[in-house]
């Protein structure tokens, strides 16, 4: 008997996207291992965008240094990043989801969505989405079905790769219960060891925990937040209104170590102008910068600082450099990243985290 026609959440998240893109471009590669990373030589400081499934077996995983992948697949095909491919398979993607009957869509990413929908059987129309997404772009896809977006997100891990999977209160804790705290979009490693510091360690001792003891550890507001989380409540409203990005960056892994302030200042220019052409795309004024380092061998530091308003490069380029100068000197860089955070119009969306609710 069909359920009452009523508000759901669907969490559309295709499958293996990055690398699906490239086995439709070369039909030989199907079910091969392919891993797709930098530029594609696995004897260049790189990491893993993604991989296939078949890759994946083999236990290579994305952000995975490109060296270690090629050596646990010896015989993967690697291939170099094609970001505009894959940004046109996205937005034919998301061109489909928009054309559903009654769909309201939130783009999270290139490879997925948040969909909104009034159904009396959203399994099938999950499936009418599938097959839609198949049609007219050759790429297969997973849904997660909810009546909170934690939910759906939630949900979709279980329906991989090419099914449906639904999550509601009405079987959050069954299914979530035992998990880990990891487990729960917008939880991740350094959260989990906090919350495992204080006995809670799954998703139902998490929706079941203090508030008194998690508002101590992670403040008024995030603390419940984190309760709320491990009950998969908070808001059900897909919102389509237009993301507007809160900053820019760019970052380049050096192929060999850099030392020298002079090379150092250099390689932190050059990414700042690549940066503000992007910010001067925007249209509107930096209101703080930030950059990132990584010391060889592999340890990453962040430095922020906010700024006045100022749509003026020099002056950009300058707050950047002031941030350079925390850099340890004589210690070897093998990465260097730069990012310009600017004013938010006052029609943006607001709360685009998974945090606090939702998007």
């Amino acid at each position: 008997m069909n359920e009452a026609r009523r508000p759901w959440v669907l969490h559309v998240d295709l499958d293996q996207f990055i690398a699906a893109v490239e086995v439709l471009r070369r039909p030989e590669l199907a079910g091969l291992p392919v891993i797709v990373g930098g530029r594609g030589d696995p004897t260049e400081r790189a990491v893993v965008s993604t991989a296939s499934y078949e890759a994946r077996a083999f236990g290579v995983g994305s952000g995975m240094p490109l060296r270690i992948a090629a050596r646990k697949a010896p015989d993967a095909v690697i291939l170099p990043v094609d970001a505009p491919a894959y940004t046109a398979a996205s937005d034919e993607v998301m061109a489909t989801l928009r054309a559903q009957p009654g769909a309201v869509v939130q783009v999270l990413g290139w490879d997925e969505a948040f969909v909104g929908v009034s159904t009396d059987d959203p399994e099938a129309y999950a499936r009418s989405i599938q097959q839609a997404v198949l049609d007219r772009t050759g790429l297969h896809c997973s849904v997660g079905i909810g009546d909170t977006l934690v939910r759906a997100k939630n949900a979709t891990d279980f329906g991989k790769p090419r099914g449906t999977f639904r999550l509601t209160a009405d079987n959050w804790l069954e299914v979530m219960g035992a998990l880990p705290t990891i487990a729960l979009w917008g939880v991740g490693g350094k959260i989990s060891k906090r919350l495992a510091a204080h006995g809670i360690k799954t998703v139902d001792q998490l929706a079941r925990a203090d508030e008194a003891v998690l508002a101590a550890e992670f403040g008024p507001k995030m603390g419940p937040w984190y309760r709320q989380l491990g009950r998969g409540d908070g808001s059900a409203v897909v919102d389509d209104t237009p993301w507007v990005a809160r900053g820019h960056g760019r970052e380049t892994t050096f192929q060999e170590n850099i030392v020298e302030p002079a090379d150092i200042e250099r390689a932190a220019r050059e990414l700042a102008g690549q940066v503000l052409e992007d910010v001067a795309a925007e249209g509107r004024p930096v209101v703080g910068v930030g950059l990132k380092v990584r010391y060889a061998p592999f340890l990453t530091k962040t430095f922020v600082h906010k700024i006045a308003a100022t749509s003026d490069r020099e002056t950009v380029v300058e707050e950047i450099l002031a941030l350079v100068g925390r850099i340890e000197p004589g210690r070897p860089l093998r990465l260097l990243g730069v990012r310009a955070e600017m004013q938010m119009p006052d029609e943006a969306r607001e709360g685009h985290t998974p945090t606090r609710s939702g998007w």
